[in-house]
């Protein structure tokens, strides 16, 4: 049975970081890639990042290159998500989802307040 569990989310103030974790179990976890995505209030759930397979390529749409960091330990079927500079354009539910799949996490809240 593939589980992902997110974790690491909560309370941040702006300009602060946060680092996401995603553990998962019951496939080949090297075999996937794994994707971020967010649910903001009011918008679409919206890809945050993307990481391959083997850990070494990623992709980060506009709205968090350069502060978001997607990175990916096969050896501990673990991914994460390190969240730097962020707003409060940030706060939404963080899920993680086995690439190709309609595998996904519950999701951990992510909340930017001062």
């Amino acid at each position: 049975q593939v589980q992902l569990v997110e974790s690491g989310g909560g309370l941040v103030a702006p300009g602060g970081s946060l680092t996401l974790s995603c553990v998962a179990s019951g496939y080949p976890f090297s075999q996937h890639g794994i994707s971020w995505y967010r649910k903001r209030p009011g918008v679409p759930r919206e890809l945050a990042a993307w990481v391959s397979s083997s850990g070494l390529n990623t992709d980060y749409p506009d709205s968090t290159k350069g502060r978001f960091t997607v990175a990916k330990d096969n050896a501990k079927s673990t991914a994460t998500l390190q969240m730097n500079n962020i707003n409060s354009e940030d706060t939404a539910v963080y899920y993680c989802r086995r690439s190709g799949t309609e595998d996904w996490g519950r999701g951990t809240q992510v909340t930017v307040s001062s």
